[in-house]
């Protein structure tokens, strides 16, 4: 008898199911292929090891190598460098992990659901002095609106590589030349010359840059070019060598040094505003004070940060739109 109007047989309906299911077999095996390479990947990465993500992952060491290499065929650039002493990242691996990294915190925060979106933990790096001076307010902002979140606060005054480290949020105070990263402005500070009473008076105050050819010039240690100052001038960059009897790795310990009168430095303004305002420390040079910097909050590049990560920054940015450094 064959089928009425509204009905399907049970042989149609298996034959219908059986192409359906060979459609979307065909189409889901290469994407879960990719998706399992990436996060063996991923985990590769972060833990520089294949052992630990294996680990982690819960699968044997070579189901994770097969993956990563099936990924890397695939992709047709080599991901990882491995030798018997180091693994390290490729520049076609960070464009990889940068987006198969954001893919799975964000399938994370999907299974998590929509009640626990808000959740979890963050890890930033800040300079050392810009920290303690500014970073706990907006920190005490944000864990008061996100109940159930904690923040991993590591201090450096040395940059640090986010995949590596496994950083979420990074405030640098430099001008960024990292293109790979994702920067959002948060504020200027101005560069300023500074010395103090006593210092001055013993050497005499410096009216143009070269002048500081005859000056003790304390450096320090994370610019790029720390035995050279650049100035502005009518005419355009003035660039001078400088020379010291000390370099230090730290803001605050370079300001120190400088209030005891060792030297001069260049030093930012949200560092010694204070200090300024009660005659500690003045400033010199001023007509040709360098190009002010940026103060950014910076993360791994992808299509989007996650909410948590996105509620950071707007907390930050809000934190330091009014302030006036410059």
């Amino acid at each position: 008898m064959s089928p009425t109007r509204g009905t399907v047989s049970r042989s149609s309906a298996r034959w219908s199911y059986t192409c359906a299911h060979g459609s979307l077999r065909r189409v889901t095996e290469p994407l879960f292929d990719d998706l399992l390479g990436l996060a063996c990947f991923a985990r590769v990465v972060e833990h520089r090891s294949f052992t630990q993500a294996a680990a982690v992952l819960g699968v044997s060491k070579s189901v994770v190598s097969s993956r990563v290499s099936r990924l890397e065929a695939r992709v047709g650039e080599r991901l990882l460098i491995r030798t018997t002493r180091k693994l390290s990242v490729t520049d076609a691996g960070l464009g990889v992990y940068a987006h198969c990294a954001r893919l799975l915190q964000e399938a994370s925060a999907a299974t998590r659901g929509a009640s626990d979106a808000g959740r979890g933990t963050l890890r930033i790096n800040a300079p050392i002095s810009f920290a303690q001076m500014y970073l706990a307010a907006p920190l005490a902002r944000f864990l008061a609106a996100h109940p159930g979140t904690s923040v991993e606060v590591m201090l450096s005054d040395k940059l640090v590589d986010l995949v590596e480290e496994r950083v979420d949020v990074a405030l640098r105070i430099t001008r960024l030349r990292d293109s790979s990263l994702v920067a959002r402005k948060l504020a200027t500070t101005a560069l300023c010359v500074c010395a103090s009473p006593a210092y001055l008076k013993r050497r005499g105050t410096p009216e143009h840059p070269e002048d500081l050819l005859r000056h003790d010039c304390l450096r320090y240690q994370h610019l790029r070019a720390e035995d050279e100052w650049r100035f502005r001038g009518p005419k355009g960059r003035i660039p001078v060598p400088v020379s010291g009897p000390l370099s230090v790795s730290n803001g605050t310990m370079l300001r120190e040094a400088v209030a005891h009168g060792i030297g001069l430095a260049v030093l930012p303004r949200f560092m010694v505003d204070e200090d300024l305002r009660s005659g500690r420390l003045v400033t010199v040079l001023e007509r040709f004070a360098p190009r002010p910097v940026g103060i950014h909050a910076v993360h791994a590049a992808g299509r989007s940060p996650p909410p948590l990560v996105r509620a950071l920054l707007d907390t930050l940015a809000s934190e330091f739109r009014s302030t006036r450094w410059e």
